[in-house]
């Protein structure tokens, strides 16, 4: 599908300070397109509908304040790596900060931006296995054809929820290999054993959103469960492990651990941290709820780090994908980012990310991060686009400068090494069983016939392409 003229009505902007000192007089002025998108509205009945367009400030490559297009972009190695810079090579992705920048470092040692797009996998419906099978004639030539297209437009991962094993036959002859990452849910996966989680929208629900961490038994399921990274462990297309997706790690987990039943772990063990305090449950101040929340997260992440260090000390541990108000919290984050060696925010809401988050994030935890949902769907692809996150904007060119906008101000943070945008392919309305945040939106770069939306693509790829370009204009 192609678009030629966008609906939206664009203007530009220029922004500037009053009264600006000569440094910022001479300074480019910065000026921005206004695209129209629409937000969510969650109503208390659990439904959620959106606001009508609103026009929102958009920075793109083209109008980036001081910015030339480059005659020339540097040379990438098979990971994407920049190999104008070498740092030591280590045979493995790791992250080092060099100056005042997080960067990336790939297994030969380039500095590395991870550029990786979620759920590359064949999984769908009955139409979709069948346009699947008409268009590439099967599973293996699907997933050749598509990493070939996602390295043209500029991506060099796959994330969450992608066919890693998929992946990984394709590698072992491919002269440009496509790092990944596994999501090994070892809380999810606990609780499956174990007993008593449910199915919520995008994510599994644990009872009164107290995960499991207290149970006797969780250390040692975790210590079996990462066997399983044995596999993994000498290959260097692995970016890194996420351990579990979207838990609730909650500002009031002391109170919603006091109201599980008598007998489970996890009252008791909120029981028994009151004692220790001295204080009773009317007693419980919000300072409190803040050591408890951060007590929480230091035992899941100690616990599972350990485990995957065991088996897996060549691979970085990249973290649970953040998704709520836990990334907000600073005495929380400073408990759990002595555990990661990379942190991941699943980040909504914000149409430009907000300056203060992605400086604080690193701030408290002292690693860099990465983004790892986000999302805008297209009104013009037809559907339904109600269900899950994301923004609606009009076309799919307004997807493609949401993606620029986005993520530079991710590259300009200096702490970010990284972005993993959701998804691959379309939701199918008429697909079954799926999460139901997953039932009938536009968030995929191929709609549910793989048939790729070429306006959003070609504005990704003019980002991606000129990545370590970008970098370098912040930095000087």
């Amino acid at each position: 599908m192609k678009q030629i003229f966008s609906l939206v009505i664009i203007s530009l902007i220029i922004i500037s300070c009053s009264s600006p000192s000569k440094k910022q007089a001479e300074a480019p002025e910065q000026q921005y397109l206004m695209v129209d998108a629409k937000t969510r509205v969650y109503h208390d009945d659990g439904t959620r509908t959106y606001r009508p367009y609103k026009p929102f400030k958009t920075r793109t490559i083209e109008i980036l304040a001081g910015y030339e297009t480059p005659e020339k972009v540097p040379v990438l190695n098979q990971y994407g790596g920049n190999t104008d810079f070498k740092e030591e090579a280590t045979g493995f992705f790791h992250v080092k900060k060099i100056g005042d920048r997080w960067w990336g470092i790939d297994p030969e040692g380039n500095r590395y931006i991870n550029i990786a797009l979620n759920s590359l996998n064949a999984k769908g419906s009955d139409g979709m296995n069948q346009a699947l099978k008409e268009k590439f004639g099967s599973k293996e030539n699907w997933m050749k054809e598509t990493i070939a297209l996602l390295q043209v437009y500029g991506f060099n991962c796959a994330g969450s929820w992608s066919d890693h094993e998929a992946i990984i036959e394709y590698n072992k002859t491919a002269e440009r290999p496509m790092a990944y990452t596994i999501n090994w849910n070892f809380m999810s996966s606990y609780g499956r054993k174990r007993g008593g989680t449910y199915q919520q929208a995008g994510h599994t629900g644990y009872p009164n959103d107290a995960i499991f961490v207290f149970d006797p038994g969780f250390e040692t399921f975790c210590d079996e469960h990462a066997r399983q990274l044995l596999e993994y462990k000498n290959d260097p297309n692995l970016f890194g492990h996420f351990s579990d997706n979207e838990m609730p790690f909650k500002f009031k987990a002391i109170d919603n651990y006091l109201a599980l039943p008598e007998n489970e772990a996890g009252r008791i063990a909120a029981e028994n941290w009151l004692t220790e305090k001295g204080i009773t449950k009317a007693e419980i101040t919000d300072e409190h709820r803040e050591e408890f929340m951060a007590l929480v997260g230091e035992k899941y992440f100690s616990i599972v780090s350990k485990a995957i260090k065991k088996y897996d000390p060549n691979h970085m541990y990249i973290g649970a994908r953040f998704y709520s108000n836990e990334k907000h919290h600073e005495q929380f984050m400073r408990a759990v980012g002595q555990h990661l060696d990379i942190v991941s925010n699943n980040y909504y809401n914000h149409w430009t990310p907000d300056s203060a988050h992605v400086q604080e994030w690193t701030e408290w935890t002292g690693r860099p991060f990465i983004v790892t949902e986000y999302y805008t769907k297209g009104e013009d692809s037809g559907m339904g686009n109600i269900s899950g996150a994301g923004w609606i904007v009009r076309t799919q060119e307004d997807r493609g400068l949401f993606y620029q906008n986005y993520n530079l101000a991710l590259l300009e943070s200096k702490n970010c090494v990284g972005w993993h945008y959701f998804k691959y392919i379309d939701n199918d309305p008429n697909q079954k069983g799926v999460d139901p945040s997953n039932v009938d939106a536009n968030k995929g770069i191929v709609s549910n016939r793989y048939v790729p939306w070429t306006p959003m693509l070609d504005k990704m790829k003019e980002l991606n392409s000129q990545v370590y370009n970008i970098v370098e204009h912040f930095d000087n």
